[in-house]
């Protein structure tokens, strides 16, 4: 292979890693690798707003509402006094599936306080998906799906996305991407929520 040839076929895979990197999914997958090897540690971080409601603007927990496995209606309103945690998946999202099992430990932790919900909302509303994921990964978590508009302020389009809810229903965290939440540091957020 002449020079020319080799210089032009590492141009373009620089190319095409630079367009991997900047793609979010395929950013997940790159921050999950180096998780792995301890170069990456995703937080959840509080949004750059304060929570505070914003006068003139309605609180957007008290329109949005899901559907359980079971066909139930949760309203976000009725969630009230709860602190909540929200992550939108996907059965086809690698990233998703590749957090699940960090999620799985933290609703364990936590899914006999009655003072923390986990809304875990797949987001295509494909119930034979999740239900055969959730079962051949052994995971007893609690599977939602929409059933009004999602915020842009909490879903913007790449998944997985988690947000948490304080108890009076405003964001408290949002992260993009793929994390892990079996941290302490997790816990320790939650609870101080939970605490307030």
């Amino acid at each position: 292979m002449n020079p020319k040839t080799k210089k032009i076929i590492g141009n373009v895979v620089f190319v095409l890693l630079i367009g991997l990197l900047i793609w979010p999914t395929s950013r997940s997958y790159f921050q999950q690798m180096l998780m792995k090897i301890g170069l990456f540690k995703p937080t959840l971080e509080a949004p750059q707003q304060s929570a505070k409601p914003i006068a003139g603007v309605q609180n957007p927990s008290n329109t949005v509402s899901f559907i359980n496995h079971s066909g139930e209606t949760i309203r976000l309103s009725d969630l009230k006094g709860k602190v909540v945690f929200i992550n939108f998946w996907a059965t086809w999202c690698g990233p998703c599936r590749a957090e699940m099992p960090s999620i799985h430990v933290l609703y364990d932790q936590y899914k006999d306080n009655p003072h923390v919900v986990f809304l875990i909302v797949e987001i295509e509303g494909d119930k034979e998906k999740a239900a055969a994921f959730v079962k051949a990964e052994k995971l007893s978590l609690p599977i939602s799906y929409p059933n009004s508009d999602i915020p842009k302020e909490w879903l913007s389009g790449s998944i997985p996305t988690t947000v948490v809810l304080d108890k009076e229903g405003h964001l408290a965290a949002r992260h993009e991407g793929m994390a892990d939440y079996s941290r302490p540091e997790v816990r320790t957020f939650l609870q101080d929520l939970i605490n307030k």
